[in-house]
């Protein structure tokens, strides 16, 4: 029997590291490894680099397949600022992309170009959450660590050079930094920010190695390494996305996305205009609060997670950690419309409404990037991350959206995908053609229910209210 073509697909995320090895012919799942990481919030939201590649290592080694594996692949946490010294040891930890203490810099770099200018030209508003404006941060702040730094990688790119010996990126993860251009790193932007382009990765094209393990990594020296991307990125590609299908991801974060032809261009900054890891374009908006906020209230409450109950007409915004759609980074969570009979259960469901209503009021905007005529309200939205499998964030989803929703049978997308980019080194595919055929996308469809017209007006109404309130609102 012959033995099978084995890939390993790392997705590097805030919170662990995770590692498949996959069957890059049938897609089949062979091992699996993972490894905590652990983030400072003491500041902001940091993260010592040094501990992704220990993470790496073990989670790896873990899936029983390193020194076996013929190829692989990192899809990374978007939008990190990881700086170098000339050694190649971080200048300090990590921020990540949550890390919202750049808000003042996004808005400068918004105020010096103009929003138009910045949708025209990079595709992306710049919010806080930008590589762009964290670096901006670091020089207004701790101009000693900006002088001392050698190198700037987002979070993939370090991984990825760490294997290989090589400073490269892909385009899709580059796409998040606010200075990457399909012709090249932006010179005006760079300038304004104080980056040297020499600081900075080549890109490597789709479908071409980054490089080759070297001795002393957790696999066989000489293994092939994909570009690999960022997480969003390697999500579409694991679940074999193609053009105009809706995703929503319900993690930590949540975010809405599909691949779209044309690049996206909104001055409003809620849609951001990423490229995907291929040849197209990835329309995403993100939300920071979603199943972890959530959860955080049914805490508070005393009750389980799925524990919601229909009704009542309080608004519930789990804004906790600021927000980025809309944009109040200043914000925090807001309860309006508590009446005497209000029940914890109702509460529990507003919890939902707020944290879901942003996300599906930005999905036809998503959707419209390639016109109105490919938006179909038909259409299921694939409903992936953590939260999917949920009954309560599925209906909340459903009656909000008024739309079916399938649910992928496929675990881990992020590190699928990556896998997809490592599999089609070995065969000469696109990498969403191999998710394709790894029937990845694949699952139950649950029907659509009647939008509830009645709540998004509400939510939508408060929101308003809020940000009129706070002196912050959607740039």
């Amino acid at each position: 029997m012959a033995h099978p073509q084995v890939v390993i697909g790392v997705d590097s995320s805030t919170q662990s590291t995770k590692a498949l090895a996959v069957d890059a012919d049938t897609g089949r799942v062979l091992g699996e490894g993972r490894a905590p990481h652990r983030v400072d919030s003491r500041h902001g939201q940091e993260s010592d680099p040094a501990q992704w590649w220990d993470a790496l290592t073990a989670a790896v080694a873990a899936t029983g397949w390193a020194d076996r594996a013929q190829a692989l692949a990192i899809g990374g946490q978007q939008h990190g600022l990881v700086t170098l010294d000339a050694t190649g040891a971080p200048v300090r930890p990590a921020l990540l992309w949550n890390d919202v203490r750049s808000a003042p810099q996004a808005a400068d770099l918004v105020r010096k170009f103009g929003a138009h200018w910045w949708a025209t030209e990079i595709g992306s508003v710049p919010g806080a959450s930008f590589t762009a404006a964290k670096w901006a941060w670091l020089r207004a702040t701790e101009p000693g660590n900006a002088d001392r730094t050698a190198a700037v990688r987002l979070p993939h790119d370090y991984l990825t050079e760490r294997l290989t010996g090589t400073a490269t990126t892909d385009r899709g993860d580059a796409s998040g930094t606010g200075w990457w251009t399909p012709d090249g790193y932006h010179a005006a932007v760079l300038d304004r920010i104080g980056l040297d382009p020499a600081l900075l990765p080549a890109v490597t094209p789709a479908g071409t190695p980054a490089g080759h393990a070297l001795p002393g990594g957790p696999l066989r020296p000489g293994t092939p390494i994909a570009a690999g991307t960022g997480d969003n990125m390697a999500a579409a590609l694991g679940l074999g996305l193609t053009t105009g299908t809706p995703v929503l991801s319900l993690g930590t974060s949540g975010t809405v996305y599909t691949v779209a032809r044309h690049r996206p261009a909104d001055p409003t900054g809620t849609v951001a205009g990423f490229a995907d890891a291929l040849d197209g374009w990835l329309p995403l908006a993100c939300t920071l609060n979603c199943t972890l906020a959530v959860d955080r209230i049914a805490t508070l409450l005393g009750r389980d997670r799925q524990d919601v109950e229909p009704g009542g007409s309080a608004v519930l915004l789990p804004y906790l950690d600021g927000e980025r759609t809309p944009a109040l980074p200043h914000a925090s969570g807001l309860l309006h419309g508590l009446r005497h009979d209000t029940t914890p259960g109702q509460l529990l469901q507003a919890a939902y409404d707020g944290a879901a209503y942003s996300l599906l009021a930005a999905l036809d905007d998503v959707l419209a990037v390639d016109g109105p005529e490919a938006v179909d309200p038909e259409q299921p939205i694939l409903l992936i991350g953590g939260g999917a499998q949920g009954r309560a964030w599925q209906d909340t989803v459903r009656r909000l959206s008024g739309r079916p929703v399938q649910l992928p049978a496929a675990r881990e997308l992020v590190a699928l995908g990556a896998a997809a980019q490592a599999a089609a080194l070995l065969t000469g595919e696109r990498a969403d053609a191999v998710a394709r055929r790894w029937g990845t996308a694949d699952g139950p469809v649950l029907p659509a229910l009647a939008r509830d017209d009645a709540a998004l007006e509400r939510i939508g109404t408060t929101i308003s209210q809020t940000a009129v309130l706070q002196g912050d609102g959607p740039r």
